[in-house]
């Protein structure tokens, strides 16, 4: 029950956070001050390519499936040990994610005034944790 529920709520963190990245990729200009890094609140410091963008959308997606699968809703038998190496990369991803680079993000980080490192302190690195010690649990279950 435990691996159904987490990995239920993991397919819908997943799944928004790929629709912001979409809405971003097409034009999308709400949040963008609060989820780009920065040392002093200018955007125009760091050009992410379009297609970066659409990219890291389409991997939470992916990420999304991983969990759909572990869920049991969808069953992909051939990538079973692609789903598995996948569920520990996710893990370990997110889990190094809350830590942070120790400059911009995560809980160590040094620039602590921008919006951007406001958010990541109350939302982005415990999503980040929390996302990670899910995986964690999941992939021990």
């Amino acid at each position: 029950m435990f691996t159904l529920s987490a990995s239920l709520l993991l397919v819908v963190i997943f799944t928004t956070i790929a629709v912001f990245h979409f809405y971003w990729f097409l034009g999308g200009m709400w949040g963008l001050k609060n989820v780009i890094p920065t040392k002093n609140n200018q955007l125009t410091s760091l050009k992410i390519p379009k297609f970066a963008t659409l990219l890291v959308a389409i991997v939470f997606l992916v990420f999304a499936t991983v969990y759909l699968e572990k869920s049991q809703i969808v069953t992909l038998n051939s990538f079973n040990s692609i789903i598995n190496y996948t569920g520990w990369f996710i893990a370990i991803i997110f889990i190094l994610r809350a830590i942070g680079d120790f400059k911009y993000l995560g809980f160590f980080k040094k620039i602590n005034h921008s919006d951007f490192a406001k958010s990541d302190t109350k939302l982005f690195s415990p999503l980040c944790l929390t996302i990670g010690i899910l995986a964690i649990l999941i992939q021990l279950a």
